[in-house]
């Protein structure tokens, strides 16, 4: 299963299409809702702490330290996004899908 948040190029129809032809089940984002998206509230700020204040001489770099980053998070770290995804589903359930944060 995916679950894209409606940056536009999620929402594109060829992405649609693409991910129609594979069979890959799509869940539906609601609007106004960044902290539905495990990357917005578990990956992104996880990164930015990590790599804050660091610099790189390229892009080859930091595509080096993201993804040394990456590989250094446990797995039980990655399933337990799953349930703070959860408990924000929740949330958004709770307010009606109205936009919420950090909650």
């Amino acid at each position: 299963m995916l679950l894209p948040d409606n940056a536009p190029a999620h929402c594109a129809i060829r992405v649609h299409q693409f991910l129609a032809q594979r069979g890959v089940p799509v869940l539906d984002h609601p609007l106004y809702s960044p902290d539905l998206a495990p990357a917005d509230f578990f990956l992104i700020p996880r990164l930015k702490s990590i790599m804050k204040g660091a610099h790189f001489a390229d892009v080859a770099a930091i595509q080096e330290r993201v993804t040394a980053v990456l590989h250094s998070i446990p797995k039980e770290t990655f399933a337990d996004s799953f349930q703070k995804l959860y408990e924000h589903c929740q949330q958004c359930v709770v307010k009606d899908c109205d936009y919420f944060e950090g909650q």
